[in-house]
């Protein structure tokens, strides 16, 4: 397969994946504000920590990007997903954000019950 193939196969991967977690994140989020609070609301809260540990591992990097560098140089935030470049590059400040207030209003939600 050639090299702009493997990238592209990789972008596609990485942003359904990105897209996974963000649709949960705000799953967790609807979760403590609706007090709909379900056994897929901690996997939720549950995958996210996982994701996070696997962030830790990898210095920061989903291990996608680090796959993505093989094929690319470029030194553009999403050279490695199909976002614009703005939210690939405050992608974790953002959504580590709307996370926790999540986790917060989950939490609040389960324990004032």
């Amino acid at each position: 397969m050639e090299m702009h193939k493997k990238l592209l196969a990789i972008k596609l991967l990485h942003t359904l994946v990105w897209s996974f977690f963000v649709f949960i994140i705000f799953y967790i989020v609807y979760s403590g504000l609706t007090n709909k609070i379900t056994l897929f609301t901690w996997i939720a809260i549950g995958l996210v920590v996982a994701e996070g540990l696997v962030l830790l591992v990898f210095k920061m990097f989903c291990p996608l990007t680090l796959i993505a560098r093989k094929y690319s140089d470029s030194q553009k935030d999403n050279f490695d997903i199909f976002l614009p470049n703005w939210l690939a590059k405050y992608n974790k400040i953002i959504f580590t954000t709307i996370y926790i207030a999540g986790v917060i209003l989950v939490l609040i939600r389960t324990f004032r019950n």
